[in-house]
């Protein structure tokens, strides 16, 4: 019977290891962004480049805030709603996944002087919370693969680099999982200089989760073939749980010069929580019980760290209802750090027992940087006096530069040449109007954000369609905001010898309330 096996886990040693396995949706996680903020931003699509006057603005362009005519806070709740449908091979299964969140407070000072003598009449501070991405979210997928058994992962790493030396799999007499498994994750080191200690690890798992068998029993084999029933019948499932968010803390500064050329700058701090953990579950559907019957594997990641960026921008009042805008938003410089603990359970009834592999150890992995692709955006928005307003952003981002470091790290150098040869240039656009019957507003948005992928079967294009509506009482104001996000993308349920993704699509419904206020 299948089971969440870490759930079950109780009191966990440390151990620091060399090294992991990263893959690029790792770096994409940071690289692409969300719509957040504001349930007027929201509701709009997010195309404020050009138009100022909201918090969340400030993150398209850091001139924006000179449109704010008084001192002015807004806080923002978002309630979220994720619905992922997959495919694998024939069978459908759909998740979903609820969360609710303060996702932004801010506030802005403005200063203003009125002497003929200075044609700098206005200079804004601002600060700001958002979370750039929520990251709660819930996929299971599951079908029966006539083609390819997991095992293929463990046969991988164990053949990887010449092989891994059986004897390095085998605990001697009194000697614990946990003490093999702290071992391997000290490789390299001086008797075997050539080992992955990851590598030797998940060969670990699979050896002794029953998953493989080496081709002879010598101390000195490296070669190993999997130990699976070869039924052509695989029955697999597959789990892919995450929690957390990434989150950006700005302050802000601008200035208007004659009131028609407004600057900004913004300085951002950013700082990321998160844990994934999936499960991934095969069943041979046989009646000898002399073989192996199922296995799971399941591995839980806690990533945290911190990151900082900056952006630049102006906003040209071209005519007395024309905004033309221009921005730039610097790389993100993220250092992280990963916490990873896994097990593997194996039905082998050869023994009339399961069989549960359980190092009851926490990794803790160097710490590493990613550096997410810089962007530039252009606005135009045209405003029809006090009736209203329609607005563009249009946004550019070189995917391919995206980068692990350091550099030198022989994983992280083909991790970046993978990225460079598959990433590309992409292309966001956002569009947004609103229209005022005296003090209440209606409002509506398009969002479309292409692939990072040259092929975007991995991770597809994304479509938004936003609506929304507010409320202004005077000193203060009410806004609610309607998002709909659609994405479709591939999810491999192992990272590596099996190329048999599920076929995911993801739906994601936000609904956004926003209380601001005048002091």
């Amino acid at each position: 019977m299948k089971k969440n096996i870490l759930l079950l886990l109780t009191g966990f040693a440390f151990l620091t290891a060399h090294s992991q396995e990263t893959t690029p949706q790792d770096a994409l996680r940071f690289a692409v962004e969300s719509i957040t903020g504001t349930a007027r931003f929201r509701a709009m699509g997010g195309a404020f480049g050009a138009l100022g006057g909201d918090l969340s603005s400030l993150n398209q362009n850091p001139a924006g805030s000179v449109f704010f005519n008084n001192n002015y806070a807004t806080a923002t709740l978002s309630s979220y709603n994720i619905k992922n449908s997959s495919s694998y091979f024939g069978t459908k299964t759909k998740e979903t996944d609820n969360s609710l969140d303060l996702n932004q407070a801010g506030v802005v000072f403005v200063f203003t002087d009125n002497s003929p003598k200075n044609d700098w009449k206005k200079f804004t501070i601002a600060l700001n919370y958002e979370n750039n991405n929520n990251y709660h979210n819930s996929i299971f997928s599951a079908g029966i693969n006539p083609y390819n058994s997991i095992s293929q992962y463990f046969v991988n790493q164990a053949n990887a680099l010449g092989g891994i030396p059986l004897e390095l799999l085998q605990t001697l007499p009194n000697e614990t999982y946990a003490d093999l498994y702290n071992y391997l994750g000290g490789l390299p080191n001086g008797d075997y200089p050539n080992i992955n200690g990851f590598q030797a690890q998940q060969a670990f798992f699979g050896y002794q989760g029953y998953a493989i068998n080496p081709v002879t029993n010598s101390p000195g084999n490296t070669v190993y073939t999997s130990n699976v029933p070869t039924s052509n019948n695989y029955y697999q499932d597959y789990y892919d749980t995450t929690t957390g968010y990434s989150g950006k803390g700005t302050i802000n500064f601008a200035t208007a010069y004659k009131d028609i050329i407004s600057l900004g700058v913004n300085l951002n701090l950013h700082f990321t929580d998160l844990t994934r953990t999936t499960s991934v579950y095969e069943d041979y559907n046989i009646n000898d019980l002399t073989k192996l019957q199922s296995l799971q594997f399941d591995t839980e990641t806690h990533t945290y760290g911190q990151g900082f960026s900056f952006n630049l921008g102006a906003i040209v009042k071209a005519t007395k209802n024309l905004r033309l805008g221009l921005s730039y938003e610097s790389p993100t410089w993220y250092r992280l750090q990963d916490e990873q603990r896994q097990v593997i359970c194996a039905d082998c009834y050869s023994n009339n027992s399961s069989i549960v592999v359980d190092p009851n150890t926490i990794m803790i992995y160097p710490s590493y940087k990613i550096q997410t692709p810089d962007k530039w955006t252009g606005s135009a928005a045209y405003i029809f006096g006090k009736k209203g307003l329609i607005s563009l952003d249009v946004s550019t981002k070189d995917y391919s530069t995206t980068r692990f470091k350091p550099k030198y790290d022989k994983l992280y150098r083909s991790l970046n040449e993978d990225m460079k040869n598959n990433l590309e240039r992409a292309v966001e656009v956002r569009l947004g109007g609103e229209y005022r019957i005296k003090q209440l507003s209606l409002r509506g948005g398009y969002h479309f954000d292409q692939s990072p992928y040259k092929v975007d079967q991995a991770f597809g294009d994304l479509t938004g369609y936003s609506t929304g509506i507010g409320y202004n009482f005077g000193e203060s104001r009410l806004d609610l905001a309607y998002s709909y996000e659609h994405r479709k993308m591939n999810q491999a349920l192992i990272s590596s010898g099996m190329t048999d993704p599920a076929r995911i699509s993801r739906y994601n419904n936000n609904v956004t309330l926003s209380y601001s206020i005048n002091f």
